[in-house]
């Protein structure tokens, strides 16, 4: 059964390294929903969070082939429930559907957005949340009126489990002092 599961990959920040792990996916045919790239809390060590609806069989088969890429330090696959994730939607609406009342008000509290910029001709909203409540104020926005512009984000995500790269780094350390 298909699922949605969320793929963490601590890598090395090498030219290339993203056309490596995206091909990984591509060659399986396997569509990503989301991907993004920062930091991680390791230094020197980046980390790629990957959004994909899969069989858990499929996810365990890439999770094991990016674990065969030279500069992937490792991979982890989780659920939905065993991750706390977040996206952030950015709206473009024009100024004018702020005149007719305090219907667009109203929306923005509802679902807890935030005014990033007032211009004249348009109004800048913030949105984060999971995909269904950005995708939500986006829908209720549109009929209400034009929305200039609408940009998501990937997913952002950590484990509720205590950091596992880290625990993956000491077992390794401790295999190469026992040789």
């Amino acid at each position: 059964m298909k699922q949605e599961y969320t793929i963490t990959v601590f890598t090395e920040n090498k030219i290339g390294l993203l056309s490596r792990v995206v091909s990984v996916f591509t060659r399986r045919h396997i569509n990503i929903e989301s991907i993004t790239s920062s930091d991680s809390s390791i230094s020197g060590i980046y980390k790629f969070t990957i959004a994909i609806i899969e069989t858990e069989e499929m996810v365990r088969k890439v999770s094991a082939q990016l674990d065969k890429q030279i500069d992937i330090i490792k991979s982890f696959y989780h659920l939905n429930e065993h991750i706390i994730y977040q996206e952030i939607a950015l709206y473009k609406v024009p100024s004018a559907i702020f005149m007719g009342g305090d219907k667009t008000e109203e929306i923005i509290r509802k679902h807890n957005a935030r005014i990033l910029s007032i211009e004249p001709e348009y109004i800048v909203i913030e949105k984060t949340g999971h995909f269904r409540e950005t995708q939500a104020l986006l829908e209720e926005l549109k009929s209400i009126g034009e929305v200039y512009e609408f940009v998501r984000s990937g997913r952002v995500a950590i484990s509720k489990r205590m950091e596992q790269l880290n625990t993956y780094l000491n077992s390794m350390i401790e295999e190469e002092e026992l040789l």
